[in-house]
């Protein structure tokens, strides 16, 4: 079985499976989908070298990215988590994460705003991580979670999901007590992305191995099963909860799920190695970073097609969209003078302003 954090290079393209103060580099180009220039506020900083994903605390005003050096096999050799100012773009502190031995290194993360906290998962260590967010200490690991990939935050129910990728099993735990309390195994499957409808509390998570969707309500017994495009890495929902999106790296595309009647209604090219999806609140339109076609397209899922393509560094690697619109995006360039991989924030048009 293919591994979704394998190395781009060393997998078919069409089965492509998966701290200093930085300074400001040169901005990227952005074009609609005919070619015409939209020149959305696009600003590319050299970060740190092992980039993975980032989240955004409202509560602080804060971006957190993750960060590991070191492919498999070789073992890593350096893990910090990244507290990053939204504003200038620089590194405000960096923190190391646990080692007895081995480096307790850092990959998948989201914030938890209401207890001030940061989950990630160990993806090397089959465990998933707490933190502070005022202090950046370690509070706790929890264990038994196999290729640990990407945790959501549920703050309105005190619950973390984590998907296991390797056992196909979502993980729940306590956000108070950092106790497991639940997990749900599909026999088979390979979980990676997830998402969070907060008003429900049904959780989703893309299933990378089966091409499809588990959808997992609250109080149910058995997850529902939902067809989507070829190797989603990556889903994110609509604002209304109704439509779920995959960044689909098996055939480049965008997959566009009425999560009502279970179909799939559209898939949308958006570019080789599609890996990270993020739906922007205001607009509506979804953003898919394409890690081989070196851009993110920003995808109207209504009228079907890319309005917008931002050229970021090579191999971009993760989306984030916050609240007022603005989009950070994650690479894998070590394109930096001292070989950093790079953040490239984009302030849409469309997100201009706060409340939609």
């Amino acid at each position: 079985m293919a591994s979704p954090n394998s190395p781009v290079r060393r997998v078919a393209a069409t089965v492509v499976a998966l701290v200093a103060c930085s300074t400001l580099a040169s901005a990227g180009t952005a074009t609609a989908g005919t070619g015409a220039p939209l020149s959305p506020h696009v600003t590319t900083v050299p970060l740190a070298q092992g980039l993975y994903q980032s989240a955004y605390s409202e509560r602080n005003d804060v971006l957190w990215a993750t960060a590991s050096v070191g492919q498999p096999p070789a073992p890593t050799t350096g893990s910090r988590l990244l507290r990053i100012d939204p504003g200038t773009l620089k590194v405000e502190a960096a923190y190391t994460p646990p080692s007895d031995g081995t480096v307790e290194a850092v990959y998948g993360i989201d914030v938890d705003d209401e207890h001030n906290t940061l989950w990630v998962t160990n993806t090397r260590n089959n465990s998933v991580a707490v933190y502070s967010q005022r202090t950046g200490r370690h509070l706790a690991t929890r264990l038994d979670v196999n290729h640990s990939r990407e945790v959501v935050v549920d703050e309105r129910r005190d619950i973390v999901w984590a998907s296991s990728f390797s056992d196909g099993s979502l993980v729940a735990f306590d956000s108070r007590t950092f106790a497991e309390i639940r997990r749900v195994t599909v026999e088979g499957s390979g979980p990676t992305g997830l998402a969070l409808d907060e008003r429900t509390g049904t959780v989703y998570a893309a299933d990378f191995t089966n091409s499809r969707i588990i959808q997992l309500a609250p109080g149910s017994s058995a997850p529902r099963l939902l067809p989507t495009g070829t190797g989603p890495l990556s889903i994110s929902l609509s604002r209304d909860g109704r439509t779920a999106y995959t960044a689909d790296q098996g055939s480049g595309t965008l997959s566009v799920v009425d999560l009502r009647s279970g179909t799939l209604t559209r898939s949308v090219p958006t570019g080789e190695g599609a890996k990270s999806v993020a739906t922007e609140p205001c607009s509506g339109n979804v953003l898919v970073v394409n890690r081989l076609a070196a851009g993110v397209s920003v995808v109207d899922p209504r009228a079907g097609s890319v309005v917008e393509t931002v050229a970021t560094n090579a191999y971009p690697n993760h989306v984030k969209v916050a609240g007022d619109g603005t989009a950070y995006v994650l690479d894998k360039s070590a394109s930096g003078p001292v070989g950093e991989d790079g953040l490239t924030r984009i302030r849409l048009r469309s997100g201009a302003h706060k409340g939609c």
